[in-house]
């Protein structure tokens, strides 16, 4: 669909209302990449959530990066990729649905990662490679143990002290945990995503960059643009499945022998049913 930037407005008011520009929250991913643009406020959640790594200052971050795709591979956009004055890679992503696939999707982060790293000539030897934390910022308990934060590395099973130390690790965040297992501050980071303000200093610079961001007329025509290509596309492969299903079907009642005019009565008939699968 061609893009009209004079009915922004109109195609915002199309959307679902939680999809709409005004009622966005950080976990929106676009929103959520749009606020930590901000690089103060991005080192301080880095550090946050990493406190042990001592941070001292964010080189790089990039927005809706997309890790690079080749015909055979499924590419991946990360949220907010970034690095730090040691070249360690640290990918933030929100997510709000739990499809179910979180321990593999984050494989597949990391090994894009590590391709980006390499075409960027980042490292010339394995020893130099950098090291990658993939952190999951979820709106559901991922494991169902009623925890903030789950932390992932590779270590050997029949000697469970013994770390590969291979310099990846996979972070879940969510903001259904029950137990004291985090910070105050961090905590009060997860509500805000959860949906609950508080009076910590973070959050409130948080709610203030969100503010400003909603005030973005570019922001908003680059979320409306994307958002409106993104829901055509999903319409088109839609569209695509139901003209498979379709001609799988006829393709079968050829190969059993249905004559053509039966062919044609079955499809006048089933369109209607078939519009709507």
């Amino acid at each position: 669909m061609e893009f009209d930037e004079s009915r922004i407005d109109e195609i915002n008011q199309s959307f679902p209302f939680e999809q709409r520009w005004e009622n966005l929250t950080l976990g929106n991913d676009f929103m959520f990449g749009k606020v930590f643009q901000d690089t103060g406020l991005c080192l301080e959640l880095a550090r946050l959530i990493l406190p042990e790594l001592d941070i001292e200052h964010i080189t790089r971050i990039e927005q809706q990066k997309s890790a690079k795709e080749t015909l055979d591979t499924h590419g991946v956009r990360f949220d907010v990729y970034l690095h730090d004055e040691k070249g360690r890679i640290i990918i933030l992503e929100m997510q709000i649905a739990n499809r179910k696939n979180l321990p593999r999707r984050a494989r597949a982060y990391h090994s894009n990662a590590d391709l980006d790293a390499r075409d960027a000539k980042r490292y010339k030897t394995y020893s130099e490679m950098p090291e990658v934390i993939v952190v999951f910022i979820c709106e559901f308990d991922p494991f169902g143990l009623g925890r903030h934060v789950y932390t992932f590395r590779n270590y050997c099973a029949e000697e469970r002290s013994l770390m590969l130390d291979d310099g990846a690790s996979t972070i879940f965040l969510n903001t259904k945990g029950k137990d004291k297992d985090i910070p105050p501050r961090l905590r009060a980071f997860l509500d805000l995503i959860g949906g609950k303000s508080s009076d910590d200093e973070f959050v409130k610079r948080l709610e203030d960059r969100l503010s400003y961001a909603k005030h973005n007329w570019y922001w908003r025509k680059e979320y409306v643009k994307n958002t409106l290509d993104t829901n055509t596309f999903a319409e088109e492969c839609e569209e695509r499945g139901r003209s498979s299903m379709m001609s799988s079907a006829v393709e079968f009642m050829k190969s059993i022998g249905i004559t053509h005019e039966q062919i044609e009565k079955f499809i006048q008939s089933a369109m209607p049913q078939y519009k709507q699968l």
